[in-house]
C-alpha cells in the first residue's frame, strides 16, 4: 500500500477474477491506476460527469462509472479513492510568469502592504539581512488602497538606503521605483532621455525621482538579474512546487528569456519541475540575445523537451503598458491624467516582418495588449500580416495568435477577434483589482469594453484564463471566482464594475482546461478528460460548480496529477 501525504489510501487490488474475466471479454488491459471520485467533470459535452477514470502509461483509457472501472483493474493496478473530493481536467494557468512566481518566494514580497511606512518597515528590515553593496529587490506593491493616494518615489527610501542600490517593482511589473543609489549605478540622471516605450518620472527639481515605466526598466532588471545569476534553476523548481500546490498541471510561461530554455527542459527531464510548460520567448527584454533567439525560434521551428512536457513554440511582444501606472495605450486621454494616453512599446517595422516570418514558419505570436488603442493595433497588424501571407504560404493555415490581457477593448472592435481568429487571453483576477481605479482611469463609458470576457464569448470566441502571477497571486481559487462573481473578495462590488460580464461556471472551467489546451496547440493530449488524452487532473476538496461564490475561496487542492503521476497531495485530511 502506498499513502500520499496523509490523505488519501492507494490500494493495491489483487485476485479479482471477476474482472480478469471483464477484461477477457471485453478485450482491455489492467489499468496501471484508477480513480474514483464522488463526482468527476470530463469537460467532454458526450460524458460531462462520471465516477471513475482509468490510466495507463500516462494516458487515460477508460472514463466512466464505477462498475464499468472494475473491468481496468489487475493485480498491480493502484485504486485511488477520492472520497468526497472533486475531480476536474488538470487546470492550466494560461498566462503567468514561471522565473518570477519562484523569484517572488525568495525575493523581498511586498504584496498586500497597506501604505509607504509599511514599505519603508519592511525594506528597513530586509536591508539587515543583506551586505553592503547588494541589490535588495522586491516585487509586489500597489498605491491602489494606500492612504498616501501615489506611486512611490526614491524619496520614500533612499534614507533607508545609503549603502545599497534597491530596486521595488511594482504589482504588474509596468513600473518600478529604485532609490538614488541604483539610478547612479545604471547612469539615469537629470539629463537621462526616456528610451521608446518608457518613462522616467522626474520631481519638482526634474530629477529622476526613481520611477521608471516600462521600457525605462531595462536596466535596473538587468542590475537584478545579474545579481541573481546561477540562482534560476532554484527558483523555477520553488515555483513548480508552489503550483503544483495550488493545483496547476500546467503554464502558459510568457516574457521567457530564451536562456532560460534549456534550464527548464532540463528540470522537466529530470522530474524536478511538476508542472507543464508551454514558453513564448521575449522578444524584447534582453535586447540582441531575444532577437538572435527569435531569429532561432523561426528558423529552427518548436522544441521540446525530451519528456515532451515542455513546449516551445511562440514568440511574445509587449505593444503597450499597464492601466494601472498609465502606460497602456489609449484612443483618448486618460480621464485622471488629460495629459497621457499612454504608451507604444514596440515600433510596428521591428514587429511586422516577425509576423509573416512566424505565419510561414508555424509559430505562435502572443502579444500584450491593455489599452483600446493597444488592442485595436494588435488587431491591425495581425490583420496586415494575415493578408501579407495567405494560408497557402503558412505551415498552419489558423495559426492561433493570441492576444494577452485583452483588458481594454473598444466594442466595435470585439467582434474582430472571432473574425481574425485570435483568441482573447484574459486574466479574471485584474478586472476584480483593477476596477478600484479603472474608473477614474478610463471614465464610465470606456468601462463598457472592460474585462468584458461575456461579450468577447457572446461574440463566438472562447477565452484563455490566466493569472499573470507574479503580478497578482495565482491561485485558481481567485480567478475561478473572479471569473463567475466578478466581486471583490470580501463579495463587495461597484456599480460600475459591469457584472453582466461574468461567466457561467462551465464556460470558467473551460477557461483554464479545454479553452488554453486549445490555444496551445495541445487540445488532442489536454483540456478535458477522454480516453487517449494525458491523464492530467486537479483534485479540489469541494464543487466549484455549484458551491456559493465566497466557498470557492476556501476550497482545498486535495492532489495534483500529471501522467498519473501524483505531484503533490494534502498533507490535510478533507474526506468525510
Amino acid at each position: 500500500m502506498k499513502i500520499y501525504g496523509f490523505l488519501l489510501s492507494i490500494v493495491l487490488v489483487a485476485g479479482l477474477g471477476a474482472c480478469d474475466s471483464a477484461n477477457e471479454a471485453t478485450g482491455t488491459s489492467h489499468a496501471d491506476k484508477v480513480f474514483y471520485a464522488s463526482k468527476i467533470y470530463t469537460v467532454d459535452e458526450a460524458n460531462p460527469i462520471v465516477d471513475a477514470v482509468a490510466v495507463k502509461n500516462g494516458r487515460i483509457v477508460f472514463v466512466g462509472s464505477d462498475a464499468e472501472a472494475q473491468g481496468f483493474i489487475g493485480e498491480t493496478t493502484e485504486v485511488v479513492d477520492l472520497g468526497s473530493a472533486i475531480m476536474f481536467p488538470g487546470f492550466t494557468d494560461g498566462h503567468a510568469h514561471l522565473l518570477g512566481i519562484g523569484r517572488r518566494e525568495a525575493t523581498l514580497n511586498l504584496e498586500g502592504t497597506a501604505s509607504i511606512d509599511e514599505v519603508r518597515r519592511k525594506v528597513a528590515d530586509a536591508l539587515q539581512d543583506i551586505g553592503v553593496g547588494e541589490v535588495l529587490y522586491g516585487r509586489g506593491w500597489i498605491e491602489t488602497h494606500w492612504p498616501e493616494a501615489r506611486f512611490l518615489t526614491k524619496h520614500d527610501i533612499d534614507d533607508l538606503s545609503p549603502n545599497n542600490p534597491v530596486v521595488l517593482t511594482r504589482a504588474d511589473g509596468h513600473a518600478l521605483v529604485a532609490n538614488t543609489q541604483a539610478l547612479n549605478l545604471v547612469g539615469i540622471g537629470k539629463n537621462t532621455v526616456s528610451v521608446d516605450g518608457g518613462e522616467i518620472h522626474h520631481d519638482d527639481n526634474g530629477e529622476p525621482n526613481g520611477l521608471l515605466i516600462d521600457n525605462a526598466q531595462f536596466e535596473l532588471l538587468a542590475m537584478v538579474s545579474k545579481q541573481n545569476d546561477g540562482q534560476n534553476e532554484k527558483s523555477f523548481e520553488m515555483a513548480g512546487e508552489v503550483y503544483g500546490a495550488y493545483g496547476w498541471t500546467g503554464i502558459h510561461n510568457m516574457s521567457v528569456n530564451p536562456s532560460d530554455v534549456s534550464t527548464i527542459e532540463r528540470l522537466a527531464d529530470k522530474g524536478q519541475l511538476g508542472l507543464r510548460v508551454y514558453n513564448s520567448i521575449d522578444m524584447s527584454s534582453a535586447g540582441a540575445l531575444n532577437n538572435i533567439a527569435v531569429s532561432r525560434l523561426l528558423n529552427d521551428g518548436p522544441r521540446q523537451s525530451r519528456n515532451g512536457q515542455v513546449i516551445t513554440r511562440a514568440i511574445k511582444i509587449y505593444l503597450d503598458g499597464a492601466l494601472g501606472s498609465r502606460g497602456a495605450a489609449l484612443l483618448a486621454p486618460y480621464s485622471d491624467a488629460p495629459h497621457t494616453s499612454g504608451l507604444m512599446r514596440s515600433q510596428k517595422s521591428d514587429v511586422m516582418p516577425i509576423l509573416k516570418e512566424a505565419l510561414r514558419v508555424g509559430i505562435q505570436i502572443n502579444t500584450h495588449a491593455i489599452g483600446d488603442r493597444g488592442n485595436r493595433i494588435l488587431l491591425n497588424w495581425y490583420e496586415e500580416a494575415f493578408a501579407a501571407v495567405p494560408k497557402g504560404e503558412r505551415t498552419i493555415a489558423e495559426p492561433r495568435w493570441r492576444d494577452e490581457h485583452s483588458q481594454i477593448v473598444s466594442p466595435d472592435d470585439i467582434p474582430r477577434f472571432v473574425a481574425l481568429g485570435i483568441i482573447p487571453s484574459m486574466q479574471p483576477s485584474h478586472a476584480i483589482g483593477d476596477l478600484f481605479f479603472a474608473p477614474s482611469r478610463l471614465g464610465a463609458e470606456r468601462l463598457e469594453g472592460a474585462y468584458a470576457w461575456q461579450s468577447m464569448l457572446d461574440a463566438g470566441s472562447i477565452l484563455v484564463g490566466g493569472t499573470d502571477a507574479p503580478v497578482e497571486r495565482g491561485d485558481p481559487r481567485i480567478e475561478f471566482y473572479a471569473a463567475v462573481a466578478r466581486m471583490w473578495l470580501d463579495g463587495s462590488y461597484e456599480d460600475s464594475w459591469h457584472r453582466e460580464e461574468a461567466v457561467s461556471r462551465e464556460n470558467a472551467l473551460k477557461m483554464f482546461t479545454l479553452w488554453p489546451a486549445y490555444a496551445s496547440f495541445q487540445e488532442g493530449n489536454l483540456g478535458s478528460i477522454e480516453v487517449g488524452k494525458f491523464a492530467d487532473f486537479t483534485v479540489f476538496s469541494s464543487d466549484i460548480m455549484t458551491i456559493p461564490y465566497q466557498e470557492i475561496l476556501q476550497i482545498k487542492t486535495v492532489m495534483t496529477v500529471i501522467e498519473g503521476e501524483v505531484v503533490y497531495s494534502s498533507p490535510e485530511s478533507v474526506l468525510n
